[in-house]
């Protein structure tokens, strides 16, 4: 009985009755698309159709599959949101480390981290396309901008949970800034810096997709538009969202498996 109970209150199994319920309302839905008489490949296909195209030997531009086509547009999409996102984790952290270190740099710093979260990426994409001159350049920028507001105030929230009384053991025993913050406070910020990395990979994926479809070029979001516009069968579409999903979900747990790896204490704790 213990283990039946233990069973049932599984992250596993609750992960699987979340799966399971979303395909039954999918299929409800893909149901009543057909019973209204309005064609399921144009509005809401069933999951069944959408494998059929990723497994399909059928050529959809005369030279690729609609496999081919996902895979090879979301390597130029993953590459450039793999890039900014780098860049977005090396500069949220120094900024949050100067922001440590110096109350006239988080004074300053702050209401412009601010500013830049509340600004729409869809608004941001020209701006920037204007400044750089360069498609991929400013692809890259957004990635890096979304990257780096998680990053910078979830690694400054780290910083600032050290306590007070660790401070001082530090201090007396006659350590600079350098060894307070290589001993003390860099590995307490971590768990917050990999909170930063797990919200801020899925949107950074996001953000290259939804910039791609104003922008023309080889992407994801080149891809989606295309598909919506009728250049090709609408199935792509839908392959392009669910494997979207799928790596933005995954993008989320290799970041908290990484923490994991890097974080003996935590796996410790867990156990």
């Amino acid at each position: 009985m213990k283990k039946l109970k233990k069973l049932l209150t599984s992250k596993f199994f609750i992960t699987i009755v979340w799966v399971v319920m979303l395909i039954a309302v999918w299929e409800l839905f893909a149901f009543h698309v057909e019973n209204i008489k309005r064609t399921p490949e144009n509005v809401q296909p069933h999951l069944s159709g959408i494998v059929d195209s990723l497994t399909s030997d059928r050529k959809i531009n005369g030279s690729q599959t609609a496999l081919q086509m996902v895979i090879e547009n979301a390597k130029a999409t993953l590459t450039r949101a793999g890039i900014g996102y780098i860049i977005g984790i090396a500069s949220g952290f120094l900024l949050a480390l100067f922001m440590s270190l110096s109350k006239i740099v988080e004074k300053t710093s702050f209401p412009y981290l601010m500013l830049i979260q509340l600004i729409p990426i869809l608004g941001m994409a020209p701006i920037i396309n204007a400044i750089t001159g360069d498609i991929a350049k400013s692809r890259i920028i957004i990635a890096a901008i979304l990257t780096f507001y998680p990053v910078a105030t979830n690694t400054l929230a780290g910083f600032k949970s050290v306590q007070r009384e660790k401070h001082e053991l530090m201090y007396s025993y006659a350590a600079n800034k350098f060894q307070i913050y290589t001993k003390t406070m860099i590995p307490a910020c971590i768990p917050y810096f990999f909170t930063g990395l797990k919200i801020s990979a899925p949107m950074a994926i996001t953000a290259s997709i939804l910039v791609d479809t104003l922008q023309g070029g080889i992407g994801l979001g080149c891809l989606l538009s295309q598909s919506l516009k009728g250049a090709m069968t609408r199935y792509v579409f839908w392959d392009i969202v669910f494997f979207s999903a799928v790596i933005g979900i995954l993008s989320f747990y290799i970041m908290g498996i990484i923490e994991i790896m890097m974080c003996p204490y935590r796996r410790t704790g867990k156990r």
